[in-house]
């Protein structure tokens, strides 16, 4: 078995449904993943765009210290900073805390979720200094491996 990460809402390389974006109710879409690898102690996932312009990918969703028994998330998240399990959301590019959806400016742009699987129980990273680069960096030397699913815009 190797480590998945799928969504309900879409296929790999499909583009999203509307209802996830800008254009749309801008909520978050359901995740599921199976089979971390031994020694999985939590979970950061990591929602970008590759595509942007800018000097680094724009970060749509940053979500990180999921437990490592979690294998899922509900889709529209709220925008809380501490979830009742633990789990923390950081500020994503948008300079909001939660769930940013896809809203480009012109063309196509394809989205990634990067699911990491980590050897640690969780990352001390205060939320309101949480971006994906910092996570990014934080998580460098403490994954055991790392999940992808990519949509485009529609």
């Amino acid at each position: 078995m190797s480590f998945t990460l799928t969504s309900p809402a879409f296929k790999n390389n499909d583009p999203i449904p509307v209802k996830y974006t800008c254009q749309g109710a801008n909520i978050s879409h359901a995740l599921e993943w199976s089979d971390p690898p031994p020694g999985t102690k939590s979970f950061v996932l990591i929602n970008d765009d590759p595509d942007d312009d800018g000097p680094q990918p724009w970060v749509h969703w940053l979500v990180y210290n999921i437990p490592g028994a979690c294998r899922g998330l509900p889709e529209g998240m709220p925008a809380k900073e501490v979830l009742e399990d633990g789990t923390l959301q950081g500020t994503n590019s948008f300079r909001k805390l939660g769930y940013g959806g896809p809203c480009p400016p012109t063309g196509v742009h394809h989205y990634t979720f990067t699911l990491y699987a980590l050897k640690v129980d969780k990352l001390e990273i205060d939320p309101n200094a949480a971006s994906g680069a910092f996570v990014g960096y934080n998580l460098n030397g403490n994954a055991l491996a790392k999940a992808t699913v990519v949509y485009s815009t529609p």
